[in-house]
């Protein structure tokens, strides 16, 4: 019975990575949707940049840093050798379990998905090396520590020391409301001030393509049943719950958003249920295995419709988050990190009471210390991360690739023929002449 057990979890486990795996692809059409044509493929490419280099860090110590016996036995971050060249990963359990090796590699995807979330507050105008060597440093310097703290548990016999936030604290946050939504989103928020507003600022570049935002937006939510699903870790009652609950959120969350944007705006959009749905993912990740669907409801109507106000924060206070990851993965990270102080159903999963079921401020002042410690950190961290980046080798495309586009400034390549936009001047052995030409055109009124 146990081995069978053990199979069906394995098989979920294996089918809930695959889920999470799309959502790279996701995000890169999402991002790449929302961008102007001369800049598609840097962004996509940002994203997938973002996955390899962290996916090489995670085999080599980001899995031990993350997952390993707390250094200590502090709770801050894991021997980040103790898998390095170790056979622990490659053998069975000893008895019926959960293979380490996928634990390990759906544990990856989280890692490489934060921090690709971060590419969308700095569209445009990044130099992609960069990019990449922010990638990975942030990677060992933020999120292997704050994951350790968040998903480190100590194990049953007490042989390993996870992280602080997870046993000392018991803050809750089943899939990542801290060490992704929030990581990501104060990063954002700390990379754009160093990085410097894009020159058309406060004017932004129209999305060039909304059908494919919305189908970015669509293989997200398609691949976050995985995402807090599998989180669960293994084929169950547990899981069901938190596939319901993220599901009952992502509806409530369209509708919040697009509620609000048609009182403020006159319109509900394509964007801004594309949005909504997002917000409210973010919001009932940490969340999905603590509340009720009633709960779930709640917080995502909350947080699409907070997130929708959000999004012009960036427009008061001056900084130039491109594709609003500060106002919807920050603030919706934040809203259901500290919901679950109020929200919490004690015959959920995870089995805390909340203030609304009469649990007092107990677990709601556990949920606020979690959030806070992860904006401190992170937000310090990225800032010195960011400014030793400029000072030593500049992190800003030059104004001329800014203006022509980074896709063929950068990398040589269109993301779609423009056959109608060519000059007989133009060759692609001229890839800068060519988003000249493209650009000049797109003076004329073509984006």
């Amino acid at each position: 019975m146990e081995q069978a057990v053990a199979a069906a979890d394995t098989a979920w486990m294996l089918a809930a990575f695959a889920l999470v795996s799309v959502m790279v692809a996701g995000l890169a059409l999402f991002y790449g949707g929302m961008v102007s044509v001369k800049n598609t493929l840097n962004m996509a490419i940002m994203v997938f940049g973002a996955f390899a280099v962290v996916g090489v860090l995670w085999i080599v110590v980001g899995y031990s840093a993350a997952f390993g016996d707390s250094l200590g036995g502090l709770g801050l971050i894991g021997d980040p050798l103790e898998y390095l060249g170790s056979t622990k990963l490659l053998t069975a359990p000893e008895s019926p379990g959960l293979p380490p090796a996928i634990f390990s590699a759906f544990q990856l995807l989280f890692g490489a998905i934060t921090v690709a979330l971060i590419a969308g507050a700095v569209a445009d105008r990044m130099k992609f090396g960069s990019w990449m060597i922010f990638a990975g440093v942030w990677a060992i310097l933020v999120y292997f520590p704050v994951a350790h703290w968040v998903f480190a548990f100590d194990s049953k016999d007490g042989s390993v020391m996870g992280g602080w936030i997870a046993n000392d604290l018991k803050a809750i946050d089943f899939a990542g409301g801290t060490a992704v939504h929030i990581n990501a989103g104060i990063a954002a928020l700390a990379l754009s001030v160093v990085l410097g507003r894009r020159h058309v600022f406060p004017n932004s570049p129209r999305p060039h393509s909304l059908p494919l935002t919305m189908l970015g937006a669509g293989i997200l939510f398609f691949g976050w049943f995985g995402f807090n699903g599998g989180s669960a870790l293994a084929a169950g009652n547990f899981a069901s719950v938190v596939v319901l609950n993220t599901l009952a959120a992502t509806c409530a969350g369209m509708c919040g958003w697009l509620l609000v944007e048609k009182f403020r705006e006159g319109y509900a959009t394509s964007l801004g249920a594309a949005s909504g749905m997002i917000s409210a993912l973010v919001g009932i990740t940490p969340a999905c295995g603590a509340v009720s669907p009633i709960g779930a409801l709640a917080i995502g109507v909350i947080c699409g419709a907070a997130c929708c106000y959000a999004v012009s924060l960036k427009f008061r206070f001056g900084f130039d988050d491109s594709l609003d990851v500060v106002g919807i993965h920050l603030v919706g990270g934040i809203l259901g990190t500290v919901l679950i102080g109020f929200l919490a159903d004690p015959d959920a999963p995870n089995a805390v009471t909340g203030l609304f079921y009469g649990g007092g401020v107990d677990q709601l002042w556990r949920q606020a210390v979690a959030a806070a410690a992860v904006l401190g950190y992170t937000f310090v961290v990225t800032l010195v991360i960011a400014t030793v980046l400029k000072m030593f080798g500049g992190i800003r495309a030059d104004s001329k690739s800014e203006s022509t586009g980074l896709d063929l400034a950068v990398h040589g390549e269109s993301a779609y023929v423009l056959d109608h936009l060519e000059t007989p001047a133009t060759t692609p052995a001229d890839p800068v002449g060519a988003a000249e030409a493209i650009t000049s055109k797109a003076a004329a009124g073509v984006d």
